[in-house]
């Protein structure tokens, strides 16, 4: 699946969540880099970092899909147990 067509699918209820408030942070962060007014060089910087940190957060969260497996995370069969071989190291058959 190419990306465009996973962020045109549905998107968890969590991760809108967060893909909102990323859009929220970058924002905020814009708004003030952006001021009209002399602000603190340390403000302007971290306004910066924000902007990043909700970029990132707004696109990871779009690119995280809901594949209809809402299986329980913690059955056995996901699970490695004591003196189970690594998984990333079985050849796969």
């Amino acid at each position: 699946m190419d990306i465009l067509k996973r962020m045109e699918q549905p998107t968890p209820k969590f991760f809108r969540m967060l893909r909102n408030i990323g859009l929220a942070m970058t924002a905020i962060g814009g708004a003030i880099v952006t001021a009209p007014v002399l602000l603190p060089s340390g403000l302007i910087t971290f306004a910066g970092y924000f902007m990043v940190a909700g970029t990132v957060a707004s696109v990871v969260s779009q690119t995280v899909i809901n594949d209809g497996n809402d299986e329980d995370p913690t059955s056995k069969s996901d699970t490695i147990g004591i003196g189970d071989p690594n998984p990333l190291l079985v050849p796969k058959q």
